[in-house]
């Protein structure tokens, strides 16, 4: 097995149970003939949502960063970076990295894209094992999120691979292995400029964030989302509301909007600028922070035009690093500890075992006084 698994599985419970055997992939599901409406265990909601479940575009623009800035030989212009990246973690959690200043080239973003896609419509023969049982397998092609702890199900399949400190792939398709490498490695690059300006913004060394952490053994995991044209968008969703794991996670899409976050109180479209990077705070950097960032929740709604597509890369401490607040930021603000101490692996193997639920597993760890 895998190193990376193995580390993920050590002092693990037992592995959850099956999938009933009658899942199948929403996409399979989607291409039935006169598909009017979703099965039953699809629908989320039993009524069109109320005014408190529609999303809204806000009155607010959505942050963006220009990451050429963070790494600027211009002091004034890196301090201004510094306190604009401070802000949108703060006032949003998330934030667009402009298309321009990324360092990802626009090419290997729409060839990921394209890649991904192809994947998707392979014949199932020639794809891994559906739905595994081990949830920390490198390799994992299912459907919604965890189908055997949920009782309703998303409209989304999806593809997730370790793929840092030990790189994974699948074998098919073969330009998935040529292209992930550089995907994977430019990824991690944007994410260590931003925890670079992260831990500054919090009063550390530019360098202290990320050796606490353990970045340079950082989990990175790849997650490839599928969400088909749904009959019933009104009652169907593509994830529920949830926060993630690890520190960053960033995104892109194939042009169909889709993702929603929550903003004082309430839900906002996404509308991402092309060949834009979208980037949302995860449960790690909130525990790191001491609760200055929070993670953020956010959603994806389908709909009955076009099949969207995501990609989603993970960027977390470590797996056998012990994330708790930063003990510079306990010390030196006299204030105390706001979230128990926890390995990465076991918190990304309880919220990988369970039921997608909000902050359920955050909420764990968080001292109740807080």
């Amino acid at each position: 097995m895998a190193a990376t698994a193995s580390l993920l599985r050590q002092n693990s419970a037992a592995a959850p149970p099956s999938p009933p055997s009658n899942i199948t992939s929403v996409k399979k599901l989607s291409e039935s003939p006169n598909l009017n409406s979703i099965p039953s265990n699809y629908a989320y909601y039993t009524n069109y949502p109320t005014e408190t479940n529609i999303a809204s575009n806000s009155d607010d623009s959505i942050p963006t960063i220009d990451l050429s800035l963070l790494t600027s030989d211009n002091p004034d212009l890196r301090s201004k970076a510094i306190q604009d990246l401070d802000k949108a973690c703060q006032d949003w959690g998330f934030f667009m990295v402009m298309v321009v200043n990324h360092g990802i080239p626009e090419t290997l973003m729409k060839a990921m894209l394209d890649v991904t896609n192809e994947f998707f419509n392979l014949p199932e023969e020639e794809k891994p094992e559906f739905q595994p049982k081990n949830v920390v397998d490198p390799i994992r092609y299912g459907t919604s999120f965890n189908t055997a702890k949920e009782k309703i199900f998303c409209w989304r399949d999806f593809l997730k691979v370790f793929v840092h400190p030990q790189f994974h792939c699948p074998d098919k398709p073969e330009s998935l292995r040529e292209l992930l490498p550089e995907y994977c490695e430019r990824t991690r690059d944007v994410v260590r400029k931003l925890v670079k300006g992260i831990s500054e913004s919090l009063g550390l060394e530019e360098s202290e964030m990320g050796e606490a952490l353990d970045l340079g053994s950082t989990l990175q995991i790849f997650i490839a989302n599928l969400y088909p044209r749904c009959p019933n968008p009104d009652v169907a969703l593509g994830m529920p509301p949830h926060s993630d794991h690890g520190l960053f996670t960033l995104l892109i899409e194939n042009g169909v909007g889709g993702l929603q976050i929550q903003h004082k109180g309430r839900w906002v479209n996404v509308n991402a600028l092309p060949n834009s990077i979208l980037v949302n705070t995860g449960d790690h950097l909130e525990i790191f922070s001491n609760g200055k960032y929070k993670s953020v929740m956010h959603r994806a709604v389908v709909n009955n035009k076009k099949t969207r597509i995501s990609i989603a890369m993970a960027n977390g401490p470590s797996p056998d690093t012990v994330v708790s607040p930063a003990s510079q930021l306990v010390q030196t603000k006299g204030c105390v500890a706001s979230y128990v101490p926890m390995k990465y692996k076991d918190y990304l193997l309880s919220q990988q075992s369970n039921q997608l639920n909000g902050k359920s597993i955050l909420k764990q760890v968080q001292i109740q006084d807080y």
